[in-house]
């Protein structure tokens, strides 16, 4: 009896002793959860600048939906305050003020930094190009992209595709165009390669930021103007500024609009904030492609049956013309240096691949339905 008890006094200290071990960890365990929610989230508040109008369908929107996805996608931890053209900074000083950090963010599109880098429409829209789906295709498994961030990587910028227009229209003209020698001296907003192109073939090419592109055809100051397609055009109202609305858009066959982020800020990133960007950058990218493409159909019934415009194909014979000087101006472009030849060289590759495939399946199709 005497070892019985003895035997039972060491379990039932045994026993506390364990039960005190379990009491401290459960102690441990709020005190640990505590501490970990104490640990501040860093937040990043960053500034998208665009070449856009203040919420301007489509592509003014596309920023928008950027911010409000990652915003959401990061729970908050990626802030981003978005700004139109002339908010903070002009249309065209946005490759600029990214590469500088004056923002962390940009929306745009390539074209318009002609001036700083001859190849970069390449990477937005050339004259009798890629489409939007071949476009894809290119930047995503054809090495467009790498391409593309090492012609930004001495900016210190790195771009993502993050929306495209579809193929859009010749343009808003107070004048038919019958002939090739009615470009003779036409004053036409058009930007990025499409503007030389309408040069060599007599006209004048003007390039000026979407918000004034209204007051500038209304006035005379140009005689017109390319924006982007019904959807966009309806809402900046060309239809009362332009008489006639030509197709087909052969100077912007599926113009993808980039998102520009300064290399700093991006690698300050945590991995998975990195991985967000990427992922909501290429969601929007197929987004607004569909946006555009749904909307431009309402936009383009109204305009013909509201506002009485008149839908006029351009002449076989100027778009002859317009394709011969296309191929001069992007192959010139293309000598430059050596990146740019290197760009030139994998766009005419992948597109002479494509074009035969594109050929059997879409144009086929679309001939036959």
């Amino acid at each position: 009896m005497k070892a019985s008890s003895k035997e039972g006094g060491r379990r039932a200290g045994w026993l506390a002793i364990l039960l005190i071990g379990l009491l401290g960890c459960a102690d441990e365990t709020p005190n640990s959860d505590a501490e970990a929610a104490a640990v501040p989230t860093k937040v990043y508040e960053w500034k998208i600048i665009t070449t856009w109008p203040k919420f301007l369908p489509g592509a003014g929107m596309s920023a928008e939906n950027l911010a409000d996805r990652l915003r959401m996608m990061s729970d908050g931890r990626l802030d981003i305050r978005v700004y139109g053209a002339g908010e903070l900074v002009g249309a065209f000083e946005v490759f600029d003020s990214v590469s500088a950090g004056t923002a962390e963010m940009g929306h745009g599109a390539a074209y318009y930094w002609r001036g700083k880098m001859p190849i970069a429409p390449l990477f937005s829209a050339i004259p009798f190009g890629m489409t939007a789906q071949e476009m894809n295709a290119w930047l995503r498994y054809g090495g467009g992209l790498e391409l593309w961030r090492e012609l930004y990587a001495p900016f210190d910028v790195v771009p993502f595709a993050a929306g495209n227009t579809g193929v859009q229209m010749a343009g808003w003209f107070n004048e038919e165009i019958k002939a090739l020698e009615d470009l003779a001296g036409l004053k036409m907003r058009i930007p990025g390669l499409g503007g030389e192109v309408l040069e060599r073939s007599g006209g004048v090419p003007v390039t000026i930021p979407g918000g004034e592109v209204f007051t500038a055809l209304q006035t005379g100051v140009i005689d017109a103007t390319e924006w982007v397609g019904p959807y966009n055009d309806l809402a900046l109202g060309l239809y009362s500024a332009g008489r006639y609305y030509y197709y087909p858009g052969w100077h912007e066959p599926g113009t993808v609009l980039e998102l520009i982020v300064n290399r700093e800020a991006y690698e300050a990133l945590p991995a998975d904030l990195q991985a967000m960007v990427a992922t909501a950058a290429q969601a929007i990218n197929d987004d607004t492609l569909a946006d555009y493409t749904a909307r431009s159909v309402a936009a383009l019934d109204t305009l013909e049956r509201e506002h009485g415009v008149l839908l006029r194909p351009l002449p076989a014979g100027v778009i002859e013309k317009l394709r011969e000087a296309s191929l001069q101006v992007v192959a010139e472009a293309a000598s430059e240096d050596e990146l740019s030849q290197r760009i030139y060289d994998s766009y005419t590759g992948f597109m002479q691949g494509v074009r035969r495939y594109t050929d059997l399946t879409e144009k086929a199709y679309l001939e036959a339905r």
